[in-house]
């Protein structure tokens, strides 16, 4: 379960460079992409914004193998790696998606994660400290969680509201740039000012931590769903005593990048629960316990 930072901190990076490229074609080769009004500008934002989205997605399982040091299990050599594959094999059965690589990496966290641009050709890995710290019934329930988002095609969705807002942040970063270059400025030349070009790239920074909410609210959301998902392929109990040893569990946490596609993700106060990719353990808790409406 580690799907969304990383994706979200690779498609802002996609996204800043792909707004540079623009700012370069317009400054320096006075090419005027969406000069045609504000319908042309939002294409053009459309186009660049989905287009980060979806290079993030493609990029997503290539960066989190590389990011996290994920063996990826071609033959099983060890009693644990076989009973690792043949219960992924059977979770992916059960919910009707194709089986996906497995791995393995190196933490003493307990923690896991599935990703991947396809249903049908995902990365599920699991730490070492998971294996260690969990009974098989736990690590079951765990991996349960992960196909049901790769069952659920979250990654798909984030995909598509992560292009949305993408779309909003550029449109509305360039419409305030273009304002203030004119309106502060007194930028009256036919071009754009360095003011429209400060003002933007501030803008879209700006706007872009108000996106990474909606985007963040979005993840909250799917990890109610993949616990419950988790439970019905595994079992209510042996999903919540999952959850119950991670609020338990030693170990030292994930890089930055990949806090939010796991699912240990510790737990924050004030303002940065907005930015939390995950729900409170005991909140999820309560979730499974709570009778089914």
């Amino acid at each position: 379960m580690k799907r969304i930072f990383l994706f979200v901190l690779t498609n802002l990076a996609v996204l800043a460079l792909l707004s540079l490229v623009v700012m370069v074609l317009e400054q320096v080769f006075h090419v005027r992409l969406g000069q045609g009004g504000l319908g042309s500008l939002l294409v053009m934002a459309a186009v660049f914004g989905f287009g980060g989205a979806f290079i993030s997605l493609l990029m997503s399982k290539w960066i989190a193998k590389r990011t996290m040091g994920v063996a990826v299990i071609g033959q099983p050599r060890t009693e644990t790696e076989q009973w690792l594959i043949g219960t992924v094999t059977r979770l992916a059965q059960q919910a009707n998606v194709g089986i996906p690589e497995v791995g393995i990496f190196d933490s003493a966290e307990m923690n896991a994660f599935a990703t991947g641009a396809r249903r049908n050709a995902a990365l599920v890995a699991v730490s070492s400290g998971l294996l260690r710290g969990m009974s098989r019934s736990q690590v079951e329930a765990v991996l349960g969680h992960e196909m049901t988002h790769v069952a659920n095609g979250d990654m798909v969705t984030l995909t598509l509201i992560q292009g949305v807002v993408n779309t909003f942040v550029i449109f509305l970063s360039r419409v305030i740039g273009s304002f203030v270059d004119r309106a502060v400025f007194r930028n009256d030349r036919d071009g754009f000012g360095i003011g429209y070009f400060v003002v933007t790239m501030v803008a879209q920074v700006v706007l872009g931590i108000f996106a990474s909410m909606i985007v963040a609210a979005f993840s909250r959301y799917r990890e109610f769903r993949a616990d419950r998902g988790g439970a019905n392929l595994a079992g209510t109990g042996n999903m919540v005593s999952a959850l119950q040893t991670l609020k338990h569990g030693q170990g030292e946490p994930m890089p930055a990048q990949m806090q939010a596609f796991g699912i240990n993700t510790g737990s924050s106060e004030g303002l940065m629960r907005l930015f939390m990719s995950h729900p409170p353990l005991d909140e999820r808790i309560a979730a499974l316990n709570a009778p089914a409406r």
